[in-house]
């Protein structure tokens, strides 16, 4: 409508989320102990299972003291005890406990569970070289089948948005769960996303079968730390 000073001005919308939309805040964990040569890690249902280290134990500070103000309803682990950890000071500082989603834990690796996909990624092994170019994790011999964990992880982001309508929710998960995650929210290629740091948080809205990313791999509470260096996927 005009008014006397002149006509009507229409500033730029700001994003709203939709009624009933949940917004999930993807937190990858903390940096975990290093894999050595000879000594596999512990294993849970299959998968590799280290605790963080000492820098990865400092990014949980970090991020949970940034999420800390955040207006959390909820915060969620997956069955991996580095998650658990990271969440550890959030969920102390809210006086929440945590909710287990099993179904976003990290990709099954096979055959390079219990470390071993570590070495084999950084000295360039063919099956790694093969996997990058497919964008396939089922490259690697005995790992879990590429639409096998696109359906659980969907199914678990649609059960975590049908259950927290119009909450904030954090989600401590897996750098290939999150790349999975904002894959399907974007119909993007499946590796687009596979790279977020330790301790970084990317932004999901979920409306339904509407998947809106807000934010990708923030890591800006992490600035002032020394050593925040990232480790290969999980």
């Amino acid at each position: 409508m005009a008014s006397p000073a002149g006509p009507a001005a229409y500033r730029q919308l700001r994003f709203a989320p939709p009624p009933g939309a949940t917004q999930l805040l993807l937190v990858r964990h903390g940096e975990s102990e290093a894999a050595v040569d000879g000594s596999p890690f512990e294993r849970r249902d299959g998968h590799g299972d280290p605790p963080l280290s000492e820098v990865g134990r400092r990014q949980a500070a970090r991020v949970c003291g940034r999420l800390a103000s955040a207006g959390i309803s909820a915060v969620y682990t997956t069955t991996l005890q580095r998650t658990h950890q990271t969440a550890e000071p959030l969920l102390q500082a809210l006086g929440l406990s945590a909710l287990v989603e099993a179904d976003l834990r990290e990709v099954f690796l096979g055959a390079w569970e219990g470390g071993l996909y570590r070495k084999k990624v950084l000295e360039g092994d063919p099956v790694a070289v093969e996997m990058a170019a497919q964008e396939r994790f089922d490259v690697i011999p005995g790992a879990e089948p590429a639409e096998a964990f696109a359906a659980r992880v969907g199914a678990a982001v649609a059960r975590l948005a049908a259950a927290h309508p119009d909450q904030h929710v954090a989600v401590f998960t897996h750098a290939g769960t999150i790349g999975q995650v904002l894959a399907q929210a974007t119909g993007s290629r499946p590796f687009a996303f596979v790279g977020a740091d330790n301790a970084s948080i990317s932004q999901l809205v979920v409306a339904g079968d509407r998947w809106i990313l807000r934010r990708f791999n923030d890591t800006a509470h992490l600035e002032a730390v020394s050593e925040m260096t990232s480790e290969p996927l999980t």
